[in-house]
């Protein structure tokens, strides 16, 4: 099985941009988007033999998830039940056979730090709701975090100390949130630094890989053993993030 999870900073943009049509030939059973910015009837018509679903934000051009399946899910899960969070559009979850596939769009903590208690009370409800599902089954995540979790997760740690997505609270939860039974899949695969899901538009930021990695696939260490691979599909252009993929047995 293979899942591709990928911010797309606005989906319209990325579709004329014509970087659909190159994710569309990864051939992934389920693709995750995060920052859609598109209500439902505005989403362009992509993936044909795929179903979309998705949600988005009561602010126009904001937020936003979809996610498109050849699979069948038994159930489609819209937010996690709290309004708060479910305004915004950020978490859509499909029950499949053997797994809950959850896609997240988490918060910006915001340059000025104004919405990071809003982003912590998300997280310890998304962790509680992911804590809900594993009682019935195990869950894989897909999502942008919105935290470089280590100094080895950016470019540039010294510099960004305590600044938006490297705060030692979201870096802190998010370390407790995998000890608490759940695993980065990537770093199963890859232990060294230099590899990033996410660049800055300005000074050539991507060129130079001046970046932060804050785009995960997280799973249930329940599934440990049936992981393949978990890489960076950073040839990927189209948005300010890179697709990453998931591969299970």
């Amino acid at each position: 099985m293979k899942i591709i999870s990928w911010n797309l900073n606005g989906i319209n943009s990325c579709a004329n941009k014509g970087a659909i049509t190159a994710i569309e030939k990864e051939g992934a059973d389920a693709y995750c988007f995060q920052e859609v910015k598109a209500s439902k009837e505005k989403i362009p018509k992509i993936f044909d033999g795929y179903r979309g679903f998705h949600v988005h934000a009561l602010k126009n051009g904001y937020s936003g998830a979809s996610v498109y399946t050849t699979l069948r899910p038994l159930s489609v899960i819209e937010g996690m039940g709290k309004e708060e969070f479910d305004s915004e559009g950020r978490v859509i979850t499909l029950e499949l056979d053997d797994f809950f596939l959850i896609n997240a769009y988490f918060p910006h903590s915001n340059r000025e730090m104004t919405r990071l208690e809003f982003k912590l009370r998300f997280n310890r409800e998304f962790e509680k709701f992911c804590k809900g599902l594993e009682k019935v089954k195990p869950v894989i995540i897909a999502a942008d975090f919105n935290v470089a979790h280590t100094e080895i997760d950016l470019a540039n740690p010294r510099q960004n100390e305590g600044n938006a997505g490297f705060t030692m609270q979201e870096r802190e939860w998010f370390g407790s949130f995998l000890s608490d039974g759940f695993i980065d899949t990537f770093r199963e695969f890859t232990k060294g630094g230099g590899y990033y899901t996410w660049w800055p538009y300005m000074n050539d930021a991507r060129t130079r890989n001046i970046g932060w990695r804050i785009d995960y696939f997280v799973v249930s260490n329940q599934l440990k053993n049936r992981l393949k691979s978990s890489r960076i599909l950073k040839d990927i252009t189209g948005s300010d993030h890179c697709p990453i993929v998931l591969e299970l047995d």
